[in-house]
């Protein structure tokens, strides 16, 4: 397994790893364009990939202009060897080396994700109108 910062040029394999998954899915894969991930990337915050094989596997993207994860999915059929803890430790660690300011975060709940986050010390602090569970993560949690 290989952990690297994302480029431009692995937009269409993060895509193809977007739509693989069965939670948090997209109720229309056009929501999502190669432009919105190359903007997320290279300007409002960055991105992390794992390689297995020369293909990506799982990807992380974090916006630090409005202090929230973008993404963080790892393809079902890597799910459960760690992908997912080192692509969210390169990101969160990545963010609070930038800012000491909270992170947020939205997942659906009863979902692998929330649990996810949990586990990793995200704490619930309400919900979005879409329904999803509004997380946070200080930097005083993350870095102790």
């Amino acid at each position: 397994m290989i952990f690297r910062i994302a480029e431009l040029s692995d937009i269409k394999q993060i895509q193809v790893v977007r739509h693989l998954v069965k939670e948090n899915t997209l109720s229309n894969p056009d929501l999502v364009p190669d432009k919105d991930v190359a903007y997320y990337i290279s300007e409002k915050g960055k991105g992390w990939v794992c390689e297995v094989d020369d293909q990506i596997v799982g990807f992380s993207i974090i916006d630090l202009l409005e202090k929230s994860v973008w993404a963080l999915f790892v393809d079902p059929d890597f799910a459960e060897k760690g992908i997912g803890k080192e692509l969210h430790r390169l990101m969160l660690d990545w963010y609070f080396q930038q800012t000491k300011d909270k992170v947020v975060l939205g997942t659906a709940p009863n979902t692998r994700a929330e649990q996810f986050y949990t586990l990793q010390g995200w704490t619930p602090v309400g919900s979005y109108s879409n329904g999803e569970i509004k997380f946070e993560m200080s930097y005083a949690d993350w870095s102790h």
